[in-house]
């Protein structure tokens, strides 16, 4: 039974070291606001929506939980969009263009929802 137990430990360890030396990613700490119905936005979420989790390392972007569908926009210090793109259906990544660097605001447009958070791209 010891050995059993010593194993599983060690084997968790294992996991948990391998998984901290290779997981370089930050996440962005997103915040929401409710954008005007009246907009061209297709209002189809009528309850409240989870904000996404999302995760960056260098210019690639990590979705914990799915985006399929979204607009993403990047937004420099100037409120000039710099990138758009819709979130790809099954997308779990996305690089950002290695053009872009210096510190921008993240919008994701989820229907009448735009949850934003600031990134620094190197």
């Amino acid at each position: 039974m010891k050995r059993i137990v010593f194993i599983f430990l060690a084997f968790s360890l294992t996991f948990f070291i391998s998984s901290k030396a290779f997981c370089q990613s930050e996440p962005v700490n997103l915040q929401s606001s409710f954008l005007d119905p009246t907009s061209q936005n297709d209002g189809q979420h009528k309850g409240l929506i989870p904000i996404p989790e999302i995760a960056l390392d260098n210019h690639t972007l990590y979705f914990l939980t799915p985006c399929d569908g979204c607009l993403l926009n990047i937004v420099d210090t100037n409120n000039v969009v710099v990138y758009s793109i819709v979130i790809p259906t099954g997308a779990t990544s996305l690089v950002i263009p290695a053009t872009l660097s210096g510190e921008y605001e993240l919008q994701i447009v989820v229907g009448n929802y735009l949850f934003y958070g600031i990134i620094v791209l190197d």
